[in-house]
């Protein structure tokens, strides 16, 4: 079974996402859900945007990599939205990355050195009309991935919601996250 590091989004570790987490742990892998807000949750996208500006990008980077640190080095990275920046980093950077999940971001891997990594496998998924993956650059960015990597798939939902994996926000789409949700066990399945 897999090992996986999964970082939360804007909002913060909401319940959506330790549900997430917890599905994938009964699926029989192991997860490590950090906390990279230390506490602070919010109700909305644009309030959890705001607060990773004023705590900055470079700190919700520096969080992801001490999470990392006590880990072994052959982990799944994966994130939600912002949680993608730690996740992407760190399979880009972190030696013995098993795979990486990217999930609704992505950003161009020049921001993290260069070239994904030979041999880690990687899936980003997101809405196909959502106007932060589709409308900021992460879905053209997505697209590049999968074009230079062989081992890099990409995955688009019909929609335009923002965050629709978790289920404790009304962007929440259960079909397209029952979808999500399979492809990523399945990719798990493969590398554990």
């Amino acid at each position: 079974m897999a090992e996986v590091l999964l970082f939360h989004h804007a909002n913060g570790l909401t319940a959506g996402v330790r549900e997430f987490a917890e599905g994938l742990r009964r699926a029989g892998h192991t997860v490590h859900v950090p906390d990279l807000y230390e506490g602070e949750v919010f109700d909305n996208l644009e309030q959890g945007v705001g607060h990773a500006q004023k705590i900055g990008f470079d700190t919700v980077l520096d969080r992801g990599r001490a999470a990392a640190e006590a880990l072994p080095a052959h982990l799944v990275y994966a994130g939600f939205s912002l949680g993608v920046l730690p996740a992407q980093l760190l399979a880009q950077t972190r030696a013995g990355a098993a795979g990486a999940l990217l999930l609704e971001g992505c950003v161009p891997t020049a921001e993290f050195g260069g070239a994904w990594p030979r041999g880690v496998p990687v899936q980003i998924h997101g809405m196909d009309a959502d106007p932060f993956f589709a409308g900021e650059g992460d879905l053209d960015a997505a697209r590049a991935l999968v074009d230079s990597t062989p081992d890099a798939e990409l995955f688009l939902y019909p929609g335009n919601r923002h965050l629709f994996a978790d289920s404790s926000l009304p962007s929440y789409d259960e079909s397209a996250a029952t979808l999500l949700t399979t492809r990523v066990l399945a990719f798990l399945d493969t590398l554990g």
